[in-house]
């Protein structure tokens, strides 16, 4: 298959596979995500990814219809279907399928939904540094929950493409830098790494996890304390991480150059980053 969609068993291509409309996503956008990346049929950091969604589950009670174990086995058994091995990994929980419209939950036994959607993909090799804007982080105070809440971001990231840049980085009034609208953001600054803290504010990535761990085992210092503003503009090297793109660098914030300042270590980190990513999903024999 070129692509892949799934919703509670239905399995077809993407554009094929239909969505009631009383499913409550579409009502209040009332659900849990999480994606990462499949090299050669292998998905990676697969159980950090199932750890942060059944998490996040848990944190809007929504029970997941299949057990920690049968949803891996399942992804397992999607990839297999796909004409490439190289793929975007998306899987959706919503609360259930309600009628008519109610703001409360269902009613306990009303099953919850699964989505699942594969799509050919290649992680970037992160080598070409990007663009950054800052943008006010009004968003709400559950940021730790990967929410299908996401109109904030959706807009910050459409003004950084108006203006030129790939990213959009929040910061909370007066001046505490948060995330960025769809990935982690770190600072390396006087041979340390700096990325904030996992409160509510920001989503604990598990590419920032990979990230802090490659730290270490270069013998980096790692400091998980808040960063402002000021801090950004003046680090060595600013970094971008998702589950998409497991090392990107800034060169640019608000149209003022940054970073270029620490590229040796950089280079460490991003090789070691990759390293770790090609040995888990090499092709089997």
């Amino acid at each position: 298959m070129k692509t892949l969609g799934y919703y509670n068993g239905t399995v077809d291509e993407i554009d094929k596979v239909m969505i009631p409309m009383n499913d409550r996503v579409h009502w209040f956008g009332d659900g849990v995500y999480d994606a990462g990346p499949c090299r050669n049929y292998h998905i990676f950091a697969l159980d950090e990814h199932l750890d942060r969604l059944y998490n996040s589950a848990g944190l809007l009670r929504i029970k997941i219809p299949l057990s920690r174990k049968e949803l891996s086995d399942l992804l397992s058994e999607l990839v297999k279907k796909m004409d490439t091995g190289n793929l975007f990994v998306y899987v959706q929980v919503t609360r259930g399928t309600q009628s008519p419209r109610n703001h409360l939950f269902p009613e306990p036994d009303v099953p919850a939904n699964l989505w699942i959607t594969l799509t050919p993909q290649v992680m970037p090799d992160g080598m070409t540094p990007i663009r950054l804007i800052t943008v006010e982080d009004t968003r709400f105070f559950h940021c730790n929950i990967k929410t299908l809440n996401l109109i904030p971001s959706v807009m910050a990231a459409q003004q950084a493409k108006e203006k030129g840049c790939q990213e959009a980085v929040f910061y909370r009034l007066p001046d505490r830098v948060t995330e960025c609208a769809h990935s982690n953001v770190h600072i390396l600054k006087d041979g340390i790494l700096r990325t904030a803290p996992t409160d509510n504010l920001i989503l604990p990535g598990i590419a920032r996890a990979h990230l802090i761990r490659s730290c270490k085992r270069l013998g980096i210092p790692v400091s998980e304390t808040a960063f402002t503003l000021k801090d950004l503009f003046e680090a060595d090297e600013v970094i971008v991480t998702s589950s998409s793109n497991l090392c990107l660098y800034a060169s640019e914030i608000d149209n003022k150059p940054v970073g270029g300042k620490a590229q040796n270590l950089l280079s460490m980190i991003r090789a070691d980053l990759f390293d770790e990513f090609f040995a888990a999903t090499e092709e089997e024999n």
